[in-house]
């Protein structure tokens, strides 16, 4: 079970409500309570139920959550709630066998950052938290992430991660798949992005006007620039990578509407894994998946739509579909 923010909301209303000496509570006092914090903290709350309440309260009382001891007092019809300890609190217990596990769980994730600027402290706590937690018990590794440990580029991270965050200049030696020479770029660090375990960075400078990114594989160097930094007024990187898939992204080309067909054994992994956060059903039936997504057509576009092969089919829009059947053409020419 995770504890959310408002779950947290309501134990910690309740323990207030159950080491309040000055004040008796019956379920419905408490139910106030709770939906009054919860209220507090976001308005659009629809509140609990009572069921909820009671689920809480046997939550707390449980081995998993705190162990309380609540002493329930009948006057009338009503039963009034407090702890039996009056100096309890739930805030003054160690941690509990739940939140030692989230805690490990959360560990395993950290483990990922270890390196990263800004992630020290990460090399000094997790000694501490193994310790505490046994981490080092566990035998095998019980989640894996996709990534590659070999991918050049990686140790220029940090240096970027830290350009960015204090907004220094740079002058970066590139060389493109493209040239056999290297190329000295001013650039300007905006933002970091990973696609299909690539790094790329985005940025100004050199000879370009325009937001432009440099794989992080084809920097040779990177030195500080004694430069003023120019920075970022116009793109944010929350919306800018919403209209394409991958980071190429190019001047004065718009959104299209992409209108694809997956067979139907192809047909599952697209609904549960859909190539675009703009993708939705035109139709699904026994002959397949038809569907469209909006995005800007780009080489990652044409790539994806590629790599299912005959499974997948473009539709529309049909100039699209004739560069696609051209490279097709081509790579069959290589079979020859």
């Amino acid at each position: 079970m995770a504890i959310t923010k408002n779950v947290l909301i309501r134990y910690h209303a309740l323990d207030r409500c159950f080491s309040n000496p000055g004040k008796n509570y019956d379920l419905s006092a408490l139910l106030e309570e709770c939906n009054t914090d919860l209220y507090e903290y976001n308005p659009n709350s629809d509140g609990i139920q009572r069921r909820q309440l009671y689920d809480d309260i046997k939550f707390m009382e449980s081995s998993q959550g705190w162990s309380i001891d609540l002493e329930k007092t009948k006057i009338g019809r009503n039963v009034y709630y407090r702890y039996a300890d009056p100096k309890f609190s739930i805030k003054k217990e160690p941690i509990n066998e739940l939140e030692a596990e989230q805690i490990k769980s959360a560990m395993l994730v950290l483990t990922r950052f270890k390196g990263l600027p800004q992630f020290e402290w990460i090399n000094e706590l997790l000694p501490k938290l193994d310790q505490t937690f046994k981490l080092s018990n566990q035998s095998q590794e019980i989640m894996s992430f996709e990534s590659n440990e070999f991918l050049e580029g990686l140790e220029y991270i940090s240096p970027l991660f830290n350009a960015m965050l204090y907004k220094q200049c740079l002058s970066i030696t590139y060389r493109s798949f493209k040239s056999d020479e290297d190329t000295m770029l001013t650039f300007f660090p905006y933002h970091l992005k990973q696609y299909n375990n690539r790094w790329f960075l985005f940025g100004k400078g050199g000879d370009y006007d325009n937001l432009t990114n440099l794989a992080l594989d084809r920097i040779i160097q990177i030195k500080n620039s004694n430069l003023p930094f120019i920075e970022n007024t116009e793109i944010d990187f929350n919306e800018y990578f919403e209209d394409i898939i991958g980071v190429s992204k190019s001047i004065g080309v718009k959104e299209s509407k992409i209108i694809l067909h997956a067979v139907p054994d192809l047909a599952p992994y697209i609904k549960t894994k859909p190539l675009h956060g703009s993708q939705q059903k035109i139709t699904d039936n026994d002959q397949g998946f038809t569907f469209s997504i909006k995005v800007i057509p780009n080489y990652e576009l044409e790539k994806l739509v590629l790599s299912f092969g005959e499974q997948l089919k473009l539709l529309e829009p049909e100039e699209l579909r004739i560069k696609l059947k051209a490279r097709l053409q081509n790579s069959l020419n290589n079979f020859n």
